[in-house]
Formats: structure tokens, sequence, C-alpha cells
């Protein structure tokens, strides 16, 4: 089991539920601090409160970014080496590839959409001419760009992961020293036996012709 895959896993999937969140959440805006001092109320707003073009947009990205971060998911489980399901070794690595490239694809989109919406805020809101109720940044922005960040980081482990299907195993060497020392000196010792053994039968032939 790989740990990184391990680890990419829980960045992107933590990182879907945090762009849930965000997306389903009313705090994307809210009141500025002097305003609330006067009426004594906080008004939030969500991406599902208004209809005004750029929140439409923001809409939309959101909407990508948990698509792609459910199929993101999906991905990442069959391409998983703990799992059954997925195929070989080098299929699973494609699918982990392509996990990884769709959690970024979805952090891309909540990064947009947050910081669209964002700019926004923070345009109206350093406006002197902007007469109209102004808001500043909500929580549901800083969850949202968390969950980017976090599926933008668990797709980049994905991605990086599959090297290590491609690594050539390693190979085991024994260490043979002392064993090649031993063997030449058997060899050594024999070949000297068999030269004393051989040189006195050669000077007994010699003597016996004598």
């Amino acid at each position: 089991m790989s740990r990184a895959q391990i680890s990419a896993l829980v960045f992107g999937v933590g990182g879907f539920g945090a762009l849930v969140a965000a997306t389903a959440s009313n705090e994307w805006k809210v009141t500025t601090r002097a305003s609330s001092v006067i009426t004594a109320t906080w008004v939030y707003q969500g991406l599902w409160m208004n209809c005004a073009g750029y929140i439409q947009a923001c809409r939309g990205l959101m909407i990508a970014a948990v698509s792609l971060g459910f199929f993101g998911s999906i991905f990442a489980l069959f391409g998983m080496k703990c799992t059954k399901v997925g195929g070989s070794d080098k299929a699973k690595a494609k699918i982990a590839c392509l996990a990884g490239i769709v959690f970024i694809l979805s952090g891309l989109c909540s990064m947009t959409g947050c910081s669209l919406y964002a700019n926004k805020i923070t345009t109206e809101f350093f406006d002197p001419l902007f007469v109209e109720q102004k808001y500043e940044l909500g929580a549901a922005l800083f969850i949202g760009w968390a969950g980017a960040s976090l599926c933008i980081i668990g797709g980049v482990i994905f991605c990086f992961s599959i090297s290590d299907n491609h690594k050539p195993p390693r190979m085991g060497y024994a260490y043979n020293g002392a064993t090649s020392v031993l063997s030449s000196r058997t060899k050594y010792h024999g070949a000297e036996g068999d030269f004393k053994t051989t040189n006195p039968s050669k000077q007994f032939d010699k003597n016996a012709y004598v």
C-alpha cells in the first residue's frame, strides 16, 4: 500500500468535502461591522440567494468543482493499489494519474469561483461611489479556498505517485568474498597436495632405473 496514494486520497476527499460545504453555505458574504453595529443584525448571502451575472458564473464554477471532485474521488478509489478493482498495476497507475488531473481541475475551478466572488466584494467595498449595502468576505470563501488547495495538493501527489510503479525492483547482492577466498585456498592446498604426492613417485621412478 502506497503512503503517497493514501495521503493524496485524504487531501482529495477532504478538499471535496470542503467544496461541498462551501457551495451549500449561505455565508459567502456578510454585512460590514459598521452597518451591523447600527442595525444590530448580520446579513449573510450565498450563491443561491442572488441571480447576478457574476454570481451565476461563480455558481457554475463551484458546481463544476464539486462534480469533478466527486469523479476524482471515484477514480482515486479505483487507482489505489490496495483495492482489487481497476486491473493491473499499470492500469491502476493510469487511473491514479487521471484522478490527480481531475482533482487539480476541481481545485482550479473552485479557486477561480471563490476569487471572482471575493474580487466583486472587495471592489464594491472600497468603491466610494457604491452607496448600497457593503459586505465583507464570508466564511464560505475561506472554506472554498482551503478545499481548492487540498484538491490541488492531492492531485499533484496522485500524479507523482505513478512513479513508484516504474521503479525497478531492488536486487539483493550476497557477499561471497569469504567463500571465494576459502575456495581459492582449498584449491591451492589441493594443488599443492597433488604436487607433493606426484613428486616422490617421479623421484622413485628415476631411482628405480639407476
